[in-house]
């Protein structure tokens, strides 16, 4: 049985009453000495994005009481909104969501130099584009139809455990009522400054920061988007990223992001306005955004009986910026974890069955994803000179094969031995053309003597 059975808990008289579509829980006072909590595991799940629903979805389904906070279930993170083609069955995402079929992409370098990067799609193969409240409202229905219970609140401070089996105390601000709830376990979900992360001191990590413009345009403006989405690199726009304009259900969104100049995002916002301005002139903000977006993973993703997913986690993609998918099989991951590991919520779970069930599975199937992209970044997005060479490569119908084979369904593509070759050896020229190799032969030779 879970370990806190028959121990105290003391809440404020009001700390249970939650949302609930089949059952509520009202104001009443606890006599705290006799009160007794269900003897099935409880867990809490911080953040009611995408890593947060999955995983609340997964503990719900499972048989484990499950408590989903969100502070605001109305609001939307700035994001792109691309994700796989696999994320469509996996996830069961119904087609309703889906504001747009991407079968066109275009890339251009820092010159103007337009390559379409889409030409081995298949006919039935595209990139979806689904705006995030929509997307994340979804989820979190789901979740709470599978017996999750949603929590609108805002979680102000998490109380650590006394002893190794005693409750983690969530203390939160729900309809300006103090409230407290004590769980076994914590899921942390809310993003890249995690209040989770903080509370377990999980270490801090790089973040960039995104910008991004909702835009009306004109209907034979808007025709031009329709299954066309477009990334742009140059150090006008991004020194160290790209910048995009995707389409959405009555709009484009266009944006940029940042790691090194964070503080000039909105002038890298003006230059992709201007680059893209005769295909928006005439257009209307509708909104404006900007979110931090981690670089790579947190140096503690696992402390005690607390898990990490999603943004909090670190799991967002260099080079492409990826974090919906990843977020979304993060949550699932870890909550099927924790379901594996207390046997449907019938018995106590510690960091060793975390880290065993959920971190070592996810670190076997994604860590070298997460690396390679890692590379790709720093070679090609450190100047103008490399993103040409990069724009120039997407040209090859062979790399863009593998390219979207490897995105849409998220697996190793199986690539022909020749080709790599031929590929190896288009990159290494792309790259002496635009004097890269030398640079950061230099570069790497600079930092061996400092070593030595």
């Amino acid at each position: 049985m879970a370990s806190h059975t028959l121990t105290p808990v003391h809440h404020h008289p009001q700390s249970l009453t939650q949302p609930f579509k089949s059952k509520t829980f009202k104001p009443q006072n606890l006599n705290c000495k006799n009160a007794i909590i269900s003897s099935k595991l409880r867990v809490a799940v911080i953040g009611g994005g995408p890593a947060g629903s999955s995983a609340a979805e997964a503990l719900a389904a499972g048989g484990i009481e499950t408590f989903l906070f969100e502070r605001s279930p109305e609001a939307a993170k700035p994001c792109g909104g691309a994700i796989p083609l696999c994320m469509l069955e996996e996830f069961a995402i119904p087609s309703h969501l889906i504001d747009r079929k991407v079968t066109q992409m275009k890339i251009i370098s820092p010159s103007n130099l337009t390559v379409d990067f889409g030409k081995t799609l298949k006919p039935h193969e595209f990139i979806s584009m689904v705006r995030r409240e929509v997307l994340d409202s979804f989820l979190r229905d789901r979740a709470e139809n599978r017996g999750a219970n949603l929590i609108k609140a805002l979680v102000t401070n998490i109380q650590l455990p006394v002893t190794e089996k005693s409750p983690y105390k969530i203390h939160y601000i729900s309809n300006n009522t103090q409230n407290t709830l004590s769980v076994d376990v914590i899921v942390g979900a809310d993003g890249a400054n995690s209040k989770v992360a903080k509370s377990i001191k999980a270490g801090d990590y790089t973040c960039a920061i995104a910008f991004q413009e909702r835009i009306k345009l004109p209907d034979h403006k808007m025709k031009y988007y329709e299954n066309l989405a477009e990334m742009y690199v140059g150090n006008d726009v991004s020194p160290d990223f790209y910048a995009w304009v995707f389409p959405k259900c009555d709009h484009v969104a266009v944006g940029t992001g940042t790691i090194s100049s964070k503080q000039n995002i909105k002038q890298f916002q003006g230059a992709i306005r201007n680059r893209v301005k005769p295909k928006i002139e005439g257009g209307k903000i509708m909104k404006s955004e900007a979110h931090p977006i981690p670089e790579h993973p947190r140096p503690i993703r696992v402390l005690g009986r607390v898990a990490l997913v999603g943004d909090a986690a670190g799991y967002v993609t260099k080079c492409s910026g990826e974090g919906i998918y990843f977020a979304a099989k993060s949550g699932r991951m870890c909550g099927e974890a924790i379901v594996r590991a207390s046997e449907n919520g019938e018995k106590t779970i510690g960091e060793g069955d975390l880290k065993r069930e959920y971190l070592k599975k996810w670190d076997n199937e994604y860590f070298c994803t997460f690396k390679f992209l890692d590379m790709l970044q720093r070679i090609f997005y450190r100047s103008n000179a490399g993103r040409e060479a990069l724009v120039e490569l997407c040209g090859d119908e062979y790399v863009q094969r593998m390219t979207f084979e490897s995105y849409l369904y998220k697996k190793l593509a199986h690539g022909n031995g020749w080709e790599d070759v031929k590929m190896a050896v288009s990159s290494i020229g792309s790259l002496i053309r635009c004097n890269v190799v030398g640079r950061e032969i230099d570069e790497f030779r600079k930092r061996m003597e400092l070593q030595f």
